[in-house]
């Protein structure tokens, strides 16, 4: 008997730990939704229940969002920075990763670590020699500069990121192709790279996620409108000396946290996935 309560007790605190952290997880997706969805009355009135609809729920922040501002131009930017800083990190942090893993001796470690630890450099002591650089290449107030400025901090992690994985990948798998015909470069390239693929794209998410969310570099070098990313964009444009027009603000947060959580979501197997594991398959 004191076996079967034990055991029920013990289920119930399993599943009620699940339901508050998934209650805590998808509050802020709820209460973003609400409050997007809500009319200016109802939004506004400190009487009203704030948990849910007093009034007939309405799309005129998402229509004010893309018919008033430049919001799908401030979507276009995110993408196409994300996309290109992604594109640079990969590129360099990927190979770079993989010359440390493989390094003999404490060279390689010593080296990885302080990669990572100019990843740990605070933004604001990067301002001023940024600034220089951004200037003397004529990228001022463009959204081209935050290319430039964002695989400064995305390169490091994400190289001692990969480090870690290369590590764990058996250096037979190299032999082996080395053996059969392979130089070093085909090797790395038909092996480690098809059997890296989900340390790959953790750099990706977690680089492409950096880049969408960052704010400080962003409100340092863009001013015009027209070049600012959507995490710029939202919370200038839409916050006018103390009036904060809520429910843009928070429709437009919606739409740039959607993504990202259906990527994680999908990919979340491929994260957890152990190299090692693919590699001896």
């Amino acid at each position: 008997m004191q076996r079967v309560i034990a055991k029920t007790f013990g289920e119930i605190s399993f599943y009620g730990a699940v339901a508050l952290f998934v209650v805590m997880t998808a509050f802020p997706f709820y209460w973003m939704l609400i409050t997007s969805l809500k009319s200016n009355p109802d939004l506004y009135n400190v009487t009203n229940i704030p948990f849910w609809f007093n009034e007939a729920p309405t799309l005129e922040h998402y229509r004010y969002l893309f018919e008033q501002t430049m919001f799908a131009r401030w979507l276009l930017n995110s993408l196409i920075i994300g996309v290109s800083v992604v594109a640079i990190t990969i590129v360099a942090a990927v190979p770079a990763g993989y010359s440390l893993a493989r390094m003999t001796g404490r060279t390689g470690e010593a080296l990885g670590i302080g990669i990572f630890l100019t990843y740990l450099v605070p933004p604001t002591l990067l301002f001023l020699p940024l600034s220089r650089i951004v200037a003397n290449l004529g990228l001022q107030n463009s959204m081209w500069s935050l290319v430039l400025v964002y695989p400064t901090f995305t390169i490091p992690f994400c190289t001692w990121l990969l480090m870690g994985f290369f590590k764990a990948m058996p250096v037979e798998i190299e032999e082996a192709a080395i053996v059969d015909g392979c130089s070093l470069f085909g090797a790395f390239f038909r092996m480690v790279i098809p059997l890296s693929g989900p340390a790959i794209l953790t750099a990706v998410i977690f680089t492409f996620t950096l880049t969408l969310q960052e704010f400080v570099y962003a409100l340092t070098f863009i001013s015009s409108t027209a070049q600012k990313p959507i995490t710029l964009g939202v919370a200038t444009d839409l916050v006018r000396g103390d009036i904060f027009f809520w429910g843009e603000i928070m429709a437009g947060a919606l739409i740039a946290s959607i993504p990202v959580a259906i990527a994680y979501n999908l990919f979340l197997d491929r994260f957890i996935s152990g190299i090692t594991g693919g590699a001896v398959k």
